[in-house]
This record gives C-alpha cells, structure tokens and sequence, in this order.
C-alpha cells in the first residue's frame, strides 16, 4: 500500500520502535499514523488535532485505507484529551512555543518509557533548551532537506540526570554532531549566519548568550 508523506515525516517515523503505539499529536489528515500502520511499523495510532475538519479528514481517510480499526481519534488541544497508553510521540510541524505549551500542559510525560519524536519549525534553539532545563535528553537528532528548507528531527526522552546543553549545543546538540549527516556542514553554515546576523542586528544590545554560544560554535566546530 503506497501512502506517501513528506521526507521530514518519513524521518520522524524512522525514530518510530517496531510495534510501537504512536500518538500523532496535530495528526492534520492521519497521514502520518496511516503510513506507519502500513509499513508495520506502529501496531497502533492515537490521532489527535486541535481542529475538527482535519480530524473528520483523518477519520474518513482511516476508513478508506482500512486501519479505522487501528485508529483512535481524539478532538484535543496537544495532549490533553488523549490515552496516556502509548509509547511514542509524534509532533511535527510546530514552533518551539506550541509545543513547549504542550509538555508544559502535560507533565506526566515525564516518565522515562516514553519516547518524543520532536520536529520543530521554528525557534528550534528555544526548544531544546526547554528540553534540558526541564530533564529531557535528545538522544539522537538527524537533519534533512525537504524542498527548499532544512529541518532537524529530535528523539527525546525523560532523563533528569543527563547534563544540560550548553549555549551553544542548544544550537547544535551532541546527538547532531554524532550523527553527522551529509547536510551538517551547511546545517552548520547556516546557524552561525542566522546567529551572526541577529547579533549584528541588535549591535550592543545583543543577547549576551546568543554571543557566547557563538563564540563556543565557532570555536568548536562540529
């Protein structure tokens, strides 16, 4: 059955484990879930949306694939309104405050068995250093192109114990630099343009972190 996603979903279902219950958290029209159940990867799917229209969309769609049996959906603002009885969690295509305002509703997602698939659209640098103050651990990080664009696709679970980011790894976390993708060199490039920039254009009322995780980037490499 030929159910076909974008690159960046395709990776976030990468991170998906074999016979996995998945929580697609802002499902949009279940494609996500359904490509999953198809390539017997996820054993089953919570589908939820903050919107109706896409939810129904996602339903009919659970319908015509054959997985409504599979399926689960739930009206709900993040995780709100859903089962706590899954093991991994997709949310994708979000800035860092939306799903910040996600885990910080939901603090029984701090438990160690549960797995966060996390691609972020905006202020990734944000997220992840809500992710370390908060005893989150990014244990494997990849980037990829889709289009025109660069995204980076975040596993993360609940470890308190683990060390916090420094400055400039909430740039550019241990687990990218390990993985070392063919795009991190430009991935790279990129953020120390976008850092460089923002600092210029502020001039002396620059961030005084943005300046020192610049200087430890730059200083590092990758």
């Amino acid at each position: 059955m030929n159910i076909s996603i974008s690159k960046r979903l395709e990776a976030c279902c990468a991170y998906v484990g074999k016979g996995d219950r998945v929580a697609d958290i802002g499902c949009d029209h279940g494609y996500t879930g359904l490509y999953l159940l198809s390539q017997g990867i996820a054993s089953s799917v919570i589908a939820a949306d903050i919107n109706e229209m896409p939810l129904q969309s996602a339903m009919q769609n659970a319908k015509t694939y054959g997985f409504e049996d599979k399926m689960q959906f739930f009206l709900s603002d993040g995780v709100q309104n859903v089962p706590r009885d899954f093991d991994s969690l997709i949310c994708a295509g979000m800035g860092a405050d939306t799903m910040i305002s996600i885990l910080e509703a939901a603090p029984w997602l701090q438990q160690e068995h549960y797995r966060l698939i996390l691609q972020c659209q905006s202020k990734t640098p944000m997220l992840r250093k809500y992710l370390s103050e908060h005893g989150w651990f990014v244990h494997r990080e990849t980037v990829l192109r889709d289009g025109r664009f660069l995204y980076t696709i975040m596993e993360v679970f609940y470890c308190p114990l683990a060390p916090r980011l420094t400055l400039g790894q909430q740039y550019i976390t241990p687990a990218l630099r390990m993985e070392r993708p063919e795009l991190m060199e430009e991935y790279y490039q990129d953020v120390l343009f976008r850092l460089r920039r923002a600092i210029n254009g502020r001039g002396e009322q620059a961030d005084p972190e943005m300046v020192a995780a610049l200087k430890e980037l730059e200083e590092s490499k990758w």
